[in-house]
């Protein structure tokens, strides 16, 4: 996990127009937003509220008196127990709150998710509508390989191609990594469901896929396990075959091109858009302004018949509950079950503890306990109803509803597997910044106006404005979803103008 950025000292966050927030009304602890020592008044609660010691900012302070063994609440819910008498004005944290997951959780399923009605006046973008009735926001040719082998070959062919025929698409991309070979089993089916599902992305109006011959991720095989795919909009090889197969994927990529000469972009509804949400490097901000508006453009996505993919399956454990009461159905509701139960026994049959979590600069930054990392990670699913559940490697449906990928945390792997899954775009919200980009346009949302001032050519979107402007979560929202329709109708992320673009791919086997 990503550390998280020491704001206490930073000017952009003293000068925040509040001191605190209650996130929800229903809390017993407030928020600092800026730092705050013990000789502090808060005058906006009643009684005033005296502070019994410095608290940094991020960082929980209790509003009323919690007696040990009492739960702590936040965003509405439990985030752990009191292990201690905490009086109020006393500052929470590690040394007087604890988690209180334990591995032997039990859940419930309660028929409760409600759908609103789809909104009427739905906005558009320019998009290019794909024979399987998906919507790319790029016209990009798309370089796969079977193995890590030939990744210098796919990287070569690319860069000739940026050279040689830069006008005849968005971008050309080679998607390389270091798998394929020495794999077995389920580690040998993930790749090639990875990399069977990134061929079929939208964004993509071709794709060379370019193989060795011996590897265990066999070609045909692959192209076997693809075949929605449209045949006009690939061409493949295996290099022990041919005599040149710089000079093949050359010939194969101008027939590509030829084909992607057809494309236009055309005015399509946002309900025909796919949105991947990810969280990396959260701070004490993160639940508070990115992922809450993130979770308002999901709500307001789903509104117009859109479809929004959230992963991360650690990332709901000590929340999971709350995603289980959005399940559309009983059995979504199991399938939900199973996927934290699935990632549960992954660290359980690697030895590891489950609860591991949060990282010592998500500490730093003012979270205390696993329930309080991920409830305030999914809060980029907003309110939207769950109704689907996909393992890694596969692709959500198209039309509206929240799916749940299985995938780890990780920043790279699960963002890769978002792409896979067909998000057009992934908003990805961050407390510190990361230069990291992925096969599909990434827009960098920060939780604070520090990093977003400090690095502009990372971040696309500040979320941070909640905090030091007039403005609230809603409108935030809004500007955000005008971002959007402007990066799917063409306009480029940090990320593609910094040409940061890569895939990882969940290796969770032996190698021979």
């Amino acid at each position: 996990m990503q550390q998280t950025i020491e704001v206490a000292d930073d000017p952009d966050i003293r000068a925040c127009k509040r001191k605190t927030i209650q996130v929800h009304q229903e809390d017993n602890v407030l928020v600092a937003i800026v730092p705050l020592d013990m000789d502090t008044l808060l005058d906006d609660y009643q009684p005033v509220l005296t502070l019994q010691q410095d608290i940094p900012a991020g960082h929980k302070i209790a509003l009323v008196d919690i007696a040990k063994g009492q739960d702590v609440v936040k965003y509405g819910f439990s985030i752990g127990q009191a292990t201690q008498d905490i009086k109020r004005g006393e500052h929470i944290h590690s040394h007087n709150l604890a988690t209180k997951l334990d591995g032997s959780e039990t859940y419930h399923y309660s028929n409760t998710a409600l759908q609103t009605p789809i909104a009427t006046q739905i906005p558009t973008f320019r998009g290019y509508v794909r024979k399987d009735g998906r919507v790319g926001i790029r016209n990009e040719l798309w370089i796969v390989n079977t193995v890590g082998c030939v990744n210098q070959t796919a990287k070569r062919v690319a860069d000739i191609c940026r050279r040689d025929f830069a006008d005849k698409a968005d971008e050309f991309m080679a998607h390389t990594h270091p798998f394929g070979c020495s794999q077995l089993g389920d580690d040998l089916s993930n790749t090639r469901n990875l990399l069977s599902s990134l061929m079929l992305s939208p964004n993509a109006g071709g794709v060379l896929v370019i193989g060795l011959g011996c590897e265990n991720n066999q070609l045909s095989k692959l192209i076997e396990e693809t075949p929605e795919i449209d045949a006009n909009r690939i061409r493949y090889f295996n290099s022990q075959e041919v005599e040149d197969e710089i000079e093949v994927s050359l010939e194969y990529i101008q027939e590509l091109l030829t084909a992607m000469e057809l494309d236009e972009r055309t005015e399509v509804p946002i309900s025909r858009l796919t949105l991947g949400m990810k969280c990396g490097g959260s701070d004490g901000f993160s639940g508070l302004t990115a992922n809450a508006v993130v979770g308002r453009v999901t709500d307001l996505l789903t509104g117009y018949g859109g479809r929004v993919i959230l992963t991360e399956t650690p990332e709901m454990f000590g929340a999971e509950q709350v995603l289980m009461d959005r399940s559309d159905s009983l059995s979504t509701f199991e399938e939900i079950v199973k996927l934290v139960s699935d990632f549960k026994q992954y660290f359980i049959d690697n030895k590891q503890p489950i609860y591991e979590n949060p990282s010592p600069g998500n500490k730093a930054g003012g979270l205390t306990t696993l329930e309080e990392k991920s409830l305030g990670a999914i809060q980029k699913g907003g309110q939207a109803v769950i109704n689907e559940v996909i393992d890694y490697g596969q692709r959500a449906s198209i039309g509206r509803g929240l799916t749940l990928l299985q995938a780890p945390g990780n920043d790279a792997v699960s963002s890769t597997a978002l792409s896979a899954a067909g998000a057009n775009i992934i908003l990805f919200t961050t407390g510190r910044g990361t230069p990291l980009g992925f096969p599909v346009p990434t827009i960098k949302i920060s939780s604070n106006s520090t990093i977003a001032h400090r690095k502009k050519h990372w971040i696309d979107f500040n979320a941070g404005q909640i905090l030091d402007s007039d403005m609230d979560i809603d409108e935030c929202a809004e500007r955000l979803l005008e971002h959007i329709i402007s990066v799917a109708s063409g306009e480029k992320t940090n990320n593609e103008k910094n040409d940061n673009r890569e895939i990882a791919i969940w290796k969770n086997g032996v190698t021979l």
